[in-house]
């Protein structure tokens, strides 16, 4: 590659997110608290909680005589716009989350890459090439002879070890080259578990492609929807999805796990890991849980993905977006002969009045003060109160109804039944917002159940200081058939 080449790929490398953060101005102040807040401990993070703890140490840096003049807010929302943080909401959450992204972690493994000090050419790292090319050739060899060579010397040379060890010649590697061995072995280790993200992206990438393709449905496009209908998981068949599903495949075979386990408990009980760092030392001991931990995320993504997919379809919600894609594709051609008589900046003679938010100071509300007395009323008792399905979903529209944890619990319920009413999913989760859930419950009845208006069902729940209430609703029933689109 010319130099001219190079300098090319280096200009765009430089306009990436990674480069980018190791060249900003604050970039000391920056990787630093991104490191400390969502790196070294926790990787993903509430809206509230990040806000609320770089808040915390935005103060302290500033105390020191740092130049941060923006809040929290600012700097949080500026750092999603360049690509070094990404949020997203998960299933069952009350709020969106926060993490490094795949670039903000790589900005970090050349910082500590630059920190971090070792022999450029180590036995350890030689035996590791050595051993892995020896493998890779004796695993690749379609020769039976030279393969059942390799396989003889290997048994003498084991044959020869059994003698040894049996008279009592035990050979035991130095600490110090044991120390140094574990160091790269953990080293492999840690560049394993930051390979999630990466994958966990290539997944993204995959599930916005297929559903262009669906969208498009022309020629070889139209195979996928043909797969998704004949029940294929088109991202687990990809190139990305096979090579996870090996990884996932062995990291949870029971005995190569235990066989993993028992390696790490031997290894941390000898004398020479004390010579590595504690940091090492702490990763060593959670390498299990790390694996097992990060991976499952990145399959339950992969699985979350499928899903949708498969309900994108299943509901038929492509052909509305399909049909869309047209409208607008047909707008544009329309509009393309006129751009050179009408230019955009013309004045049309319509006037759009923006909207605006008006900000008040939490000073100015005024508290309820309990003291005051109260008059106190005869109750009476009233008729019952005619509420349509129309005016429920209203107000579901601008409620906080946690509507994805009511879908998870119709989802649950219907694991074990074909059908449920709000009142059995009552029964197996009694409602945790009172009333909101039931109308919460209400609102998916009549998108994704059947509702029989004739006939009435009787529910309950606990308000706030536990007293109990009832009320009778239109009987509304799930089916198993649905369950994968409901919320």
């Amino acid at each position: 590659m010319t130099a001219a080449l190079h300098a090319a790929t280096y200009e765009r490398l430089r306009r990436e997110a990674a480069w980018k953060l190791l060249s900003a101005d604050l970039a000391p102040d920056v990787l630093a608290l991104l490191q400390h807040l969502l790196y070294d401990t926790q990787r993903a993070l509430p809206a509230s909680v990040l806000h609320e703890r770089l808040t915390t140490e935005l103060a302290e840096l500033r105390a020191q005589g740092r130049d941060l003049q923006g809040s929290a807010a600012q700097y949080v929302g500026q750092w999603l716009r360049e690509g070094w943080l990404e949020r997203r909401f998960p299933e069952g959450a009350l709020e969106e989350e926060f993490e490094l992204s795949a670039a903000a972690q790589q900005a970090l493994r050349v910082v500590a890459g630059l920190q971090t000090s070792r022999a450029v050419a180590t036995e350890s790292r030689l035996s590791l090439v050595m051993d892995e090319l020896a493998k890779l050739s004796r695993d690749t060899d379609t020769d039976p002879t030279s393969r059942l060579q390799v396989l003889q010397e290997e048994r003498r040379r084991l044959d020869a070890q059994i003698a040894a060890v049996a008279a009592g010649d035990v050979p035991v590697l130095e600490d110090a080259r044991a120390a140094e061995r574990l160091r790269e072995i953990v080293a492999l280790a840690q560049e394993l578990t930051e390979d999630f993200r990466r994958v966990r992206d290539d997944f993204a990438r995959l599930y916005r492609e297929f559903r262009e393709r669906i969208l498009q449905g022309e020629g070889h496009r139209g195979a996928v929807l043909e797969d998704l209908f004949a029940g294929v998981d088109v991202i687990a068949e990809s190139g990305p999805g096979r090579t996870f599903a090996a990884f996932w495949k062995l990291l949870n075979d029971p005995e190569q796990s235990a066989l993993l386990e028992a390696s790490v408990d031997a290894l941390a009980a000898r004398p020479f890991v004390q010579a590595v760092g504690r940091d090492e030392r702490r990763f060593l001991r959670g390498l299990t849980r790390t694996l097992l931990e990060r991976a499952g995320s990145v399959n339950n993504t992969q699985t979350g993905f499928a899903r949708s997919l498969r309900s994108f379809v299943q509901s038929r919600e492509y052909q509305e977006q399909r049909r869309l894609t047209q409208l607008l594709q047909g707008a544009t051609a329309l509009a393309l002969p006129v751009r050179e008589h009408l230019r955009p900046e013309n004045p049309t003679g319509f006037e759009l009045r923006l909207s605006m938010a008006t900000f008040r100071s939490l000073g100015r509300w005024k508290l309820h003060d309990p003291v005051q007395p109260i008059q106190a009323g005869a109750l009476e008792s009233g008729d019952e109160a005619e509420v349509s399905i129309e005016d429920i979903a209203g107000q579901v529209a601008l409620s906080e109804i946690d509507l994805r944890g009511l879908g998870v619990q119709i989802r649950t319920v219907l694991e074990h039944q074909s059908q449920c009413s709000v009142g059995a999913v009552l029964q197996r989760f009694p409602a945790s917002q009172g009333l909101g859930s039931i109308v919460g419950y209400v609102f998916l009845g009549t998108k994704h159940g059947q509702v029989s208006a004739e006939h009435r069902e009787r529910v309950s729940w606990l308000t706030s200081g536990g007293e109990s209430r009832f009320a009778y609703i239109p009987l509304i029933y799930f089916f198993r058939e649905q369950r994968d689109d409901i919320l």
